[in-house]
This record gives structure tokens, sequence and C-alpha cells, in this order.
């Protein structure tokens, strides 16, 4: 395998390590609003709660993708993007669950989704602005 054919397999491996992650949580987040019967363990927290989490890790795990895993990349386009990335998949989310027996489509939720992902995306950016430069070696 020559220069090119390496370079190739280098960039293809690097974007599965960023995307796979994204398309993994999505199908984690498909799998579980395909139960048409929630678990009980589900139940002991508020729904509201539980969309915000869970979309909010949604939207780090994809400000990760978009801004190609390094720090100094997150900028507001990424962090509006991976916003996006989140909403969008929870508008999807919503509709799939119009066609789930014994599950509801809310707008309710999707507020939710979209807020949770937008508090993430918020601590993260403020995480970021505090922590000291790194030191080169």
């Amino acid at each position: 395998m020559g220069h090119a054919g390496v370079s190739a397999l280098v960039s293809r491996v690097r974007f599965a390590s960023l995307w796979l992650p994204v398309i993994a949580y999505m199908a984690m987040i498909f799998e579980g609003s395909s139960v048409s019967n929630v678990p009980g363990v589900v139940d002991a927290f508020p729904d509201t709660f539980l969309h915000m989490v869970e979309y909010g890790g949604l939207a780090l795990v994809s400000l990760r993708a978009v801004a190609g895993g390094r720090w100094a990349r997150v900028t507001l386009g990424a962090l509006v993007a991976a916003w996006l990335i989140a909403t969008l998949y929870g508008a999807t989310d919503e509709w799939h669950q119009m066609y789930t027996p014994g599950r509801v489509s809310e707008l309710r939720d999707l507020r939710n989704d979209a807020a949770g992902a937008l508090v993430a995306l918020a601590v993260a950016w403020a995480w970021g602005t505090m922590k000291p430069p790194s030191r080169a070696r």
C-alpha cells in the first residue's frame, strides 16, 4: 500500500472514530423509543430530565465529531451544528414514536430534547473557556 493508500485509510479510520459514536448513540435512542412498554427504571425519573440528558449526550458526541475531535475547532458554527444534529434527530425520533404502539409523540418532548442539547453544549463551551491553556512539552 502506497502513501496515498495509507493516508486514505487513516482518513477513513479517523472519520469512523468521530462519527460512529454519534451513529451508535442515535441507534440506542432509536432502540429505546421503539419499546412499547417503558421499563420501570425509566419511570423513576421525570420525563423532562430523561429527554434533556439523552439529547445533551447526543449533542456532545455530535460536537466532538463536528469539531474533528479537537477542542480548538469548537466554534460557534460547530456548536450550532451539534445542536441542530441533536434537535433534528429528536424531531425524527418523535415522528418515529407516532408509529410505535404504546408511545406518543409530543412537541414538549422535542422542546426538552432541544433544551437538553443547548444546556449540554453551553456547559461544554463554558468548561472550555475556563480550562487553562495546555503547555507544550
